[in-house]
């Protein structure tokens, strides 16, 4: 058994052995080049996820019998504490699963994996989703997944409320907000409690109206700017107008509790279906494009494998990805996690499903934002600003203009 799976009250302790063995010893006795993987437990079934890597394990050393694949799933619980923790010691593995926020963290330690992938390979990425592991034209990860936070709305809700057309633009949704008020309902949600991320709450609208998190060069923050004030002040409008869940702006609930969950909201992209369908029922969920302001776009996160620089068995690590990233084994992954497939040749993964269909359609319209080694730390001294708005502490200029000069210090 090559793969393994650690309980998170031992990986603190692991580390100081495991991960000895982990980080690319290069050739061993026997000649054969060791590469060590980290990967988390994308696909749910710790069984079935288990059974995923060894399957991939036993072919690919089939056909590169020099090189020793050993993967380590560990839970996804303070993985970057560890992972950081490894790196600082000299002994992080050669390939680890990042997404977009880390990539930007960790970037001065990976390998970019551009001359180690095919220019078919690279060439078959969705190019947004290229775009979302790319920093300073260079890949720092090779996808293997993508997903998406598209417009999701509850036919229900729509029905019991008399309403027949589905919002499209921002002005569709508040011209909508007084009439699902009047019948009880809330248009939308918003979860505004400092610990909810950014990416899928206030970064979409920012990106909507044609703004973004940091400059182009990256070297100040931008959401101070009028897309950012126009994209707070549309919030405030909702909120003040009583249109979402007031409990939303200052905590985060149960699910359960929330009205979200209660058939009390019209449409969020706060949500996706996995988490309403128990809730709403599948037939109730109807998927759509991402709201527009100055254009239609959403979130949709990308999970990649990246190549540390400290590897001594970088050529191999290299093939290893090259290999585990491809169509075959990439789809296979997706399908078993239920995320979606980064590459342009594997076609609609769920054309027999009408709601994962829908889905699929959205992935060109989503993004990350961009890659940078703050993007967390920004986040962090944001996000108490844009809540102090809402519940009107400050105007949203002056909630922004705080923000970015916290941000500006952290820079």
């Amino acid at each position: 058994m090559r793969v393994r799976r650690f309980a998170p009250v031992a990986v603190a302790a692991l580390l100081t052995g495991l991960v000895a063995a982990c980080g690319g010893d290069g050739a061993g006795s026997d000649g054969k080049q060791s590469v060590t993987m980290w990967i988390y437990p994308v696909i749910p079934d710790e069984a079935s996820h288990r059974g995923f890597w060894d399957q991939q394990v036993t072919a690919f050393e089939a056909d590169h019998p020099n090189i020793d694949v050993k993967v380590e799933i560990f839970p996804w619980a303070k993985r970057e504490e560890s992972l950081t923790t490894a790196i600082a010691g000299g002994k992080g593995p050669d390939v680890v699963y990042l997404i977009p926020d880390q990539l930007g963290k960790f970037h001065n330690v990976i390998e970019p994996v551009d001359e180690y992938l095919s220019d078919d390979a690279k060439a078959d990425y969705l190019d947004n989703v290229r775009a979302a592991v790319t920093l300073d034209s260079r890949m720092l990860g090779a996808p293997i997944l993508t997903s998406s936070n598209p417009l999701m709305c509850n036919a229900r809700v729509f029905a019991e409320a008399g309403v027949t057309a589905y919002p499209k633009t921002w002005a569709d949704l508040l011209a909508l907000a007084p009439t699902f008020k009047a019948k009880g309902f809330d248009v939308t949600n918003y979860y505004a409690d400092p610990n909810a991320t950014l990416n899928q709450s206030f970064y979409p609208l920012l990106w909507q109206a044609g703004g973004d998190v940091f400059s182009a060069d990256g070297k100040s923050v931008a959401f101070d700017g009028p897309e950012g004030v126009k994209a707070l002040t549309f919030l405030k409008q909702l909120v003040d107008g009583g249109y979402v869940q007031k409990d939303l702006i200052t905590s985060i609930p149960a699910f359960e509790q929330t009205n979200v969950a209660k058939n009390k909201v019209a449409c969020t992209w706060q949500h996706v279906p996995a988490d309403v369908e128990q809730f709403w029922g599948k037939e109730n969920i109807k998927i759509f494009p991402p709201l527009a302001e100055a254009k239609s776009v959403g979130y949709g996160t990308v999970g990649s494998l990246s190549i540390l620089k400290a590897s001594k068995a970088k050529e191999a690590a290299g093939e290893w990805v090259d290999f585990v990233t491809g169509p075959s084994a990439a789809t296979a992954y997706d399908k078993q996690g239920n995320y979606f497939s980064a590459k342009k040749s594997a076609g609609r993964l769920y054309a027999d499903d009408p709601v994962r269909s829908a889905m699929e359609q959205t992935l060109t319209s989503t993004t990350v934002g961009t890659l940078h080694e703050k993007s967390r730390e920004v986040m962090g001294v944001l996000a108490p600003e844009i809540q102090a708005a809402l519940i009107g502490k400050k105007t949203p200029e002056q909630a922004l203009a705080d923000a970015a000069k916290a941000a500006e210090a952290l820079l």
